[in-house]
């Protein structure tokens, strides 16, 4: 993807010394960085605010990696905003959350037509509330054509259940006589996933210092770098970004094969 060098020297400018920018190696900048974005609750807890005004300042985060991401010429951002999971959830904080999905959709369109950057859903956004399904649709629509860094939202995503509506599928055409069982690969079933066409995440950053995945991308994730940080999600800025993509520049990146170090 083209980098505007002076856009992103401006963005990344007054390095501080524990993510230095000028130490990152253009080069070997992940195509696809993914994110589960952990902490919201917690953080407004420990500031002794309701819980939606973590969700808030959460997009504010959101906000910023996207810039940094279409700073540095990322060809896709994905990012975890909502479970199949988070349906348990207490009712009102999931209301809050649906009106805070399409609110912010609205709001953040300018930006993502000035950068160029276009939005594709992971998850069944079929079985959102009506006013956000239709923002979301809008959304789609309008930034279908856009030609610059991909933003893949998962919403009302579960790994799980993505690998299971693609089995169905793929079992559905073979009772058909549309597939022959023998032909089906691993392509195949990743061209029935929501992630289809996309590259599979190079790394994977969560905040929140969570040891886990959360049913996120089981299939896709499968040679995917790691990067865990205690950061709650709201403070997590352009310079932590900085780190986890040095964290995995270190990184010695051997798909099953031996060390070429």
């Amino acid at each position: 993807m083209q980098v505007d060098e002076e856009k992103l020297a401006a963005y990344f400018a007054d390095e501080p010394a524990d993510a230095p920018f000028s130490h990152l190696d253009r080069a070997r900048l992940p195509k696809h960085v993914s994110i589960i974005m952990d902490g919201n609750g917690r953080w407004a807890t420990a500031r002794g605010l309701g819980r939606s005004e973590g969700h808030k300042a959460g997009i504010v985060a959101l906000r910023e990696i996207i810039t940094a991401s279409v700073r540095l010429g990322i060809d896709v951002l994905s990012a975890y905003a909502f479970s199949t999971e988070n349906w348990n959830r207490p009712a009102h904080e999931v209301n809050v959350l649906m009106h805070l999905f399409a609110k912010t959709f609205i709001d953040e369109l300018p930006l993502l037509r000035r950068e160029n950057v276009r939005v594709v859903f992971l998850g069944d956004i079929e079985a959102l509330p009506k006013k956000t399904r239709e923002v979301f649709e809008y959304g789609l629509k309008e930034t279908a054509g856009h030609t610059g860094m991909v933003l893949a939202l998962a919403v009302n995503y579960g790994a799980r259940a993505e690998i299971t509506r693609a089995c169905r599928e793929i079992a559905a055409e073979a009772a058909a006589g549309r597939i022959d069982p023998v032909s089906v690969d691993d392509k195949l079933v990743a061209s029935r996933l929501y992630t289809a066409g996309l590259p599979d995440p190079e790394l994977v950053i969560r905040t929140s210092g969570e040891l886990r995945l959360s049913n996120y991308l089981l299939w896709q994730v499968a040679y995917a770098e790691f990067y865990v940080t205690d950061t709650y999600w709201p403070d997590f800025d352009r310079w932590g970004y900085v780190k986890a993509l040095l964290a995995f520049q270190g990184r010695d990146r051997r798909f099953g094969g031996l060390s070429k170090k």
